[in-house]
């Protein structure tokens, strides 16, 4: 399967960035907190476009939401099939 990398980029103060799920600018700072409880859909959506984007490192996403490496492809996966929406746990079972 090929991947999309999408290029890092910098804004005008010298931070990297990548382009999020909305279509803005998404740098480190605009990122989900490391604490993050409640994964909605942008979340998942804004993590998965860093790594992508190479923002940030899939080891450091990993690291830094307490997540598997199982959780974060599944979701890159739903993104890839279904776009956002597959991001959506009520319908987990009608993406499948």
């Amino acid at each position: 399967m090929l991947q999309q990398q999408q290029q890092t980029r910098t804004n005008s103060r010298g931070e990297p960035y990548v382009i999020g799920p909305t279509g803005a600018p998404l740098t480190l700072a605009d990122l989900p907190p490391a604490d993050t409880g409640r994964w909605v859909i942008r979340r998942k959506a804004e993590v998965v476009a860093a790594v992508r984007g190479g923002l940030l490192s899939l080891e450091d996403a990993l690291a830094r939401y307490g997540l598997t490496s199982e959780e974060f492809l599944a979701w890159q996966k739903s993104i890839e099939r279904h776009g956002l929406a597959g991001l959506r746990t009520t319908r987990l079972q009608q993406y499948r």
